[in-house]
């Protein structure tokens, strides 16, 4: 377990490595920290997992962090817009990230506090209120820290809106993938429907509006393209596709 106390040194990160075989020979891959940035279902997570999976590396969705976070302070009836508040409870948590579960339907799993909240990461109230809470400038620094102790040792694709940008500036490959709002709220909703829910495009797209406004205007962190990163406009592109840009430009 770690206390996230805004240093990776203030305890023990335990990751559960559990990467797979990759299809790729690791001799032909230059690069061993690959840092994939892009709004809100840009289809980070699906990409990233695949690209980790490919090349038997650990793969870490950061957005998984903060939304067990928001879960925590749900959980807790903090009010999320109370920043102190948000960031006095990061800095108390025990928080336990699980790399490497490639096939899950959630990839990354989080415990808080002794309690596997993964299943509940994906929910409306923390979808809902994820993009408050990732704005706290204390909420990123714990969690940056912690992201950066998990990549220290290489051979890991790590997906978020600040990687290239903040968290792995120095990552061997940089990746941005951009989407129009459209497409995501589709994606987003197909995503549901699969998931056997129900789906409302147009409250989808309002939805992905909000929460692209406070994701590029957050004063820490904001939403953006890294200097040197690769320009992936993913809009006619399949998820296959996606992932093999990213392997050639990893080769």
């Amino acid at each position: 377990m770690t206390r996230a106390h805004g240093a990776a040194e203030a305890g023990r990160i335990r990751s559960e490595e559990e990467a797979g075989i990759g299809t790729e020979s690791p001799g032909s891959v230059r690069a061993s920290t690959i840092a994939i940035d892009g709004p809100a279902a840009s289809g980070k997570s699906a990409v990233g997992a695949l690209v980790a999976a490919r090349l038997g590396y650990r793969f870490l969705d950061t957005g998984a962090m903060y939304r067990a976070v928001t879960w925590a302070a749900l959980d807790r009836d903090i009010d999320v817009r109370d920043a102190g508040a948000v960031a006095a409870l990061t800095t108390s948590l025990r928080i336990d990230v699980r790399l490497g579960e490639g096939a899950a339907i959630e990839p990354t799993g989080v415990v808080i506090d002794g309690v596997d909240v993964t299943a509940c990461l994906r929910d409306p109230d923390v979808e809902a209120n994820v993009s408050l809470v990732s704005r706290v400038a204390e909420v990123r620094r714990t969690l940056v820290a912690i992201q950066r102790a998990l990549a220290a040792s290489g051979r890991i694709a790590m997906a978020g809106r600040d990687i290239g940008s903040v968290v792995l500036t120095d990552a061997d490959l940089k990746v941005y993938l951009d989407a129009s709002r459209e497409v995501r709220a589709r994606r987003r909703a197909d995503q549901l429907r699969a998931a056997g829910e129900q789906a409302d495009v147009p409250a989808i797209l309002a939805d992905l509006e909000r929460r692209d406004g406070i994701d590029s205007s957050r004063a820490v962190s904001p939403l953006t393209a890294a200097r040197g990163a690769v320009m992936i406009d993913t809009d006619d592109l399949t998820i296959d596709q996606v992932v093999e840009r990213i392997l050639e430009a990893a080769a």
